[in-house]
């Protein structure tokens, strides 16, 4: 985990530090914002195509940090968060399919997360769509409170 923080650190000195600016803004959202579009790609971990553990693990991959290729693997990696806690940058997890965790996505705050969905490729919704609202199970933080703070701290 300390090799992925000094990477999530050098990356964010190198290429993300705006003043004024919020993680999810700096960090996330420009890696994030030029992906949107990307068709969905079944088994897809690349800019040709992502499923939905793919586009995850690519985000996260291109700021330093190491996720599995599968939903229900990233949801045993980081700790389990309350709903109500969620802050940018945690994974939020769906069951779309009737057999349990199925589906990931990036939350961004203000109640909106990211995903690859399979009828549209990578989008933006709103955790409180009926669709999304009815069908998630559970939050993971992958990135530690420590670096978070950190990067927040720097942000600003």
């Amino acid at each position: 985990m300390k090799k992925a923080a000094v990477v999530l650190v050098s990356l964010f000195a190198l290429f993300f530090v705006q003043v004024g600016s919020a993680f999810a803004e700096t960090v996330l959202e420009k890696t994030i914002d030029p992906l949107l579009g990307t068709k969905y790609r079944s088994a897809g971990t690349t800019t040709d195509g992502f499923d939905c553990s793919g586009f995850t693990m690519y985000v996260f991959n291109e700021i330093g940090i190491e996720l599995d290729h599968q939903s229900k693997a990233q949801a045993k990696e980081g700790y389990w968060i309350d709903k109500a806690d969620l802050r940018p940058g945690d994974l939020v997890f769906f069951n779309t399919d009737g057999k349990g965790i199925s589906h990931v996505g990036i939350y961004l705050g203000n109640d909106e997360f990211v995903h690859s969905a399979s009828n549209e490729g990578v989008v933006k919704n709103k955790l409180s769509e009926k669709y999304y609202k009815t069908r998630y199970v559970t939050a993971r933080r992958v990135i530690w409170d420590d670096l978070y703070n950190q990067l927040m701290a720097e942000a600003k």
